[in-house]
């Protein structure tokens, strides 16, 4: 057994949050309790001192593009859960968008396999709503949760037709499933790169209205109504999406939603380099930074407030990375040319502290929006640290600081805005399902 001892347990689900012994027997908790170990339980187990840190279940998070197969140049499934487990994370869900998409039995049960053949955070499949995520032929969904998919997205690719949408939101609704989607009207978003607003008019980019966002989301609110199943939408960007997703929810629509810690932290004067706005930030760099071009677009102040007011009010579920990594010959190019996404494993947590320690979000609801949180969206039994959960632990020096420097994470990709950062707080230790499977080296 090993006995995590003295540090601050913060686990939501399980309604602790002081300081306690972690105890994991085998791939499972054993036990959450006050006493420290005795000197019979020292003398025959592995004790770690965790005074002074934070001991949190293993983070969930919902949304990763681990590029495999088919662009593993960018990523691998292991590189991808190797840096994951470096953020505290333990279990992420792999988007479809490889090639070929994950719309059939054979290729989600390949991520599965190799995200078990890598051995560090667990690795579970997303199925396409569609095939190809095209838009046009629904993917065999039984098929495909029988391979353990968890969820079915056409992320990146919305479904245009509403049709399509409400089938799929039936046929899941039947299988038990969460249709998850990207949120955009291409025909309000086409030609744009960035935020339409001041910025983009001063540099003049072509601009992606608020509107291509919120109107999709209401759109797939009243077809998940319609169709009474569960709705999850990724990175919520804008804050007439959250005003949407407040009204359904006030009226019991089975909706849920993540945010991403890019559109908590950026806005759009990102992409005009202004980044110096607050302490650790490095000065301003050039304008037209490609690492600050994704979709949906880093959006206004007053957008990026309302996502920080949703995760603390609870209308936001999840936080999420949407963790896209790139090559460079993807961002060194025009900011127009340029592909969407940034790389965010190895970041998340501590830009999620930074929203603590600025007094926005308590730390006992970062921690479940980072954990549980995630988990109940989609129904996953991990996120906790009650007797007989995954023994998946993160522990966290909380005032740790360190400097990014993206060509030392672990992702095979670099493409982050953070890079040049001071953040504060570290993942010390990771376990998943009992095994060190991430130990922080000095230096």
């Amino acid at each position: 057994m090993i006995f995590l001892e003295g540090g601050r347990v913060v686990d939501p689900a399980g309604k602790v949050d002081g300081v306690r012994t972690v105890i994991l027997d085998g791939e499972r908790v054993r036990e959450v309790r006050e006493a420290k170990a005795s000197p019979g339980e020292r003398e025959a187990h592995e004790v770690i001192d965790c005074k002074g840190l934070l001991v949190l279940p293993g983070l969930v998070d919902l949304h990763v593009h681990l590029r495999e197969p088919g662009e593993e140049g960018k990523e691998t499934i292991a590189t991808g859960a190797r840096a994951a487990v470096a953020g505290g994370i333990t279990t992420v869900v792999a988007m479809p968008n490889t090639r070929p998409v994950c719309d059939s039995a054979a290729v989600a049960r390949f991520v599965r396999s190799r995200g078990v053949d890598a051995g560090f955070a667990r690795v579970l499949p997303a199925g396409a709503i569609t095939r190809g995520s095209l838009g046009e032929q629904l993917a065999d969904m039984a098929e495909l949760k029988e391979a353990g998919c968890v969820v079915v997205t056409d992320d990146g690719r919305p479904v245009m037709s509403a049709g399509v949408m409400r089938r799929a939101l039936e046929y899941a609704r039947d299988l038990g499933l969460t249709v998850m989607v990207h949120a955009e009207d291409l025909t309000l978003s086409a030609g744009g790169s960035m935020n339409e607003g001041p910025v983009a008019t001063r540099l003049g980019l072509s601009g992606v209205p608020a509107s291509a966002e919120i109107a999709m989301v209401e759109r797939d609110i009243l077809l998940a109504d319609l169709a009474r199943a569960h709705l999850h939408i990724a990175h919520v960007s804008a804050a007439g999406s959250v005003r949407a997703i407040r009204e359904a929810r006030s009226r019991g629509v089975h909706v849920t939603c993540e945010a991403t810690p890019h559109h908590f932290t950026l806005t759009d004067e990102a992409v005009a380099g202004e980044r110096a706005s607050a302490p650790g930030r490095p000065p301003p760099g050039e304008p037209y930074d490609t690492h600050a071009k994704m979709t949906p677009p880093l959006r206004s102040e007053s957008d990026r407030q309302a996502i920080v007011g949703a995760l603390a009010d609870g209308i936001i579920d999840a936080i999420a990375t949407d963790h896209a990594p790139h090559g460079p010959l993807d961002k060194q190019v025009e900011f127009q040319s340029a592909a969407n996404g940034i790389i965010g494993l190895e970041t998340s947590l501590a830009l999620t502290l930074s929203l603590v320690r600025a007094g926005d979000l308590p730390l006992a609801r970062a921690v479940e929006r980072l954990t549980s949180g995630p988990a109940r969206c989609l129904g996953l039994n991990v996120g906790t640290l009650l007797p007989g959960a995954p023994a998946d632990v993160a522990i966290v020096d909380p005032e740790r600081l360190w400097t990014v420097d993206a060509h030392r994470f672990f992702s095979r990709s670099r493409n982050s805005p953070f890079n040049g950062w001071t953040l504060r707080g570290r993942v010390l230790r990771t376990y998943v399902g009992g095994r060190l499977v991430h130990l922080l080296e000095e230096g």
